[in-house]
């Protein structure tokens, strides 16, 4: 591949000389220009060039390989590593910490183009930077140059340890209870559908160091070395989509994580580890995107080329409508996250903006897989067409990273609250 990590770098590099040209560029407007509300949906020339080397290397390696690794279950490690050297991993890392620090918006346009390719490539590449988030929220310097440090020497993985056998979207139910003895904490319980969690070399993990108190000062957040004695990794789980992604259970047994491994304060995990899905459910919502812009593609294609009662697919309005509802909802969740990301970008706290674009565009890819199916009809049901893995693949975005109906709990109760406030 004709790309180099320097190249990406540096057009990394150039984003803030970017905004800052622009805003001297406005200035420069003739008078008679109409910029009446300061919204601009175009993306920079670095941003557009991003965009572009994703595209040329998910058309060149995760396409050609995405069914390959749905049959397998392999983990996509050649894959990775090319991604690594690229500079398309880890790319949320501070500037400061040695990483391209780049922002949500630039995140979303690299997670849209990779999961364009393959959705369970894509998690597997990008489910580190869930991990790394309570890091660069809540960890200190030393922490920050030791784990997020270790992503930068070499292609290795990470993993967010949260869900329970017992307990996904109801944190507060969490089990593993963490123990403080001495300088030390000693660690037991279990995790379940941990993305990365086999083939991870650190994890985060959140844990409940107060038996009966309230979620917000009843745990603990950790970052642990894998192969710190007592961790056990289960079996790699073999789901309905996304299986190049690793999913297993890790377990805690007598655990002992020394004290300056704490992630913040001791009793304010809850905030540490919800806080972490504010920066990553837009890039979430991304992938989702990408996926619903991908069937949307081989929908159209298929309806342009296939043939029944003497006309194309596309000639028909039931099939026609079918897919200018999928443009809608696509276009619209892609708007939603850039929002998402937008608001967070700006500094501002974008709970809200994030719940809205991954129950849309989680909601929307489903939809716009099962319609691809349905363009496709007995063709879209066989596996030697794309639309059927695209189905599967689609319904996790409804699931993981707080489901589709937490989303809207999240949504109801800002609500609730804005309007009060205004009553």
């Amino acid at each position: 591949m004709a790309f180099a990590r320097a190249t990406f770098l540096r057009a990394a590099s150039s984003l803030n000389r970017g905004n800052a040209a622009a805003k001297i560029a406005r200035k420069c407007l003739s008078s008679s220009t109409k910029l009446l509300s300061g919204i601009n949906f175009e993306l920079t020339p670095e941003q557009n060039e991003m965009k572009e080397m994703t595209r040329k290397f998910t058309k060149e390696y995760i396409i050609p390989n995405a069914a390959h690794y749905d049959r397998t279950g392999e983990y996509p490690w050649d894959i990775i590593k090319k991604a690594w050297e690229l500079g398309l991993m880890n790319s949320g890392i501070p500037k400061e910490f040695g990483g391209l620090g780049l922002n949500m918006i630039e995140e979303c346009i690299v997670t849209e183009e990779l999961a364009y390719g393959c959705t369970g490539i894509m998690t597997a590449m990008v489910a580190n930077g869930l991990a790394e988030a309570p890091l660069i929220l809540a960890g200190n310097d030393a922490q920050k140059n030791k784990y997020l440090g270790r992503m930068l020497e070499e292609p290795i993985m990470c993993a967010y340890c949260v869900t329970e056998p017992d307990c996904g979207s109801d944190v507060n139910g969490i089990k593993t209870m963490a123990v403080k003895k001495g300088d030390k904490w000693v660690v037991n319980g279990s995790k379940m559908w941990i993305t990365n969690g086999g083939v991870a070399n650190w994890y985060f993990l959140l844990a409940r160091t107060d038996a009966k108190g309230p979620a917000g000062s009843s745990f603990t957040a950790f970052v642990v070395d894998r192969d710190t004695p007592g961790i056990s990794v289960g079996k790699k789980e073999w789901n309905m989509g996304q299986r190049a992604s690793n999913t297993s259970g890790v377990t805690f047994e007598d655990v002992e994580i020394p004290n300056e491994n704490v992630l913040g304060e001791p009793g304010k995990g809850f905030k540490v580890a919800m806080g972490a899905f504010d920066k990553t459910r837009p890039a979430v919502a991304a992938g989702a995107v990408g996926l619903g812009q991908r069937a949307l593609d081989e929908a159209t294609k298929y309806a342009l080329e296939r043939k029944a009662f003497g006309k194309h697919l596309i000639e028909f309005e039931g099939v026609s409508f079918m897919l200018a509802e999928m443009a809608m909802n696509v276009e619209s969740s892609r708007l939603l996250t850039y929002r998402g990301a937008w608001e967070a970008d700006q500094g501002r706290r974008n709970t809200y903006y994030a719940s809205l674009a991954k129950a849309m565009a989680g909601d929307s890819a489903m939809k716009a897989a099962t319609d691809a199916v349905q363009v496709f009809g007995g063709a879209g049901y066989n596996q030697e067409y794309p639309v059927e893995k695209l189905m599967r693949d689609a319904k996790i975005f409804q699931i993981y990273e707080g489901t589709s109906q937490i989303q809207r709990l999240v949504i109801s109760r800002i609500l609730a609250e804005s309007m009060m406030q205004r009553m």
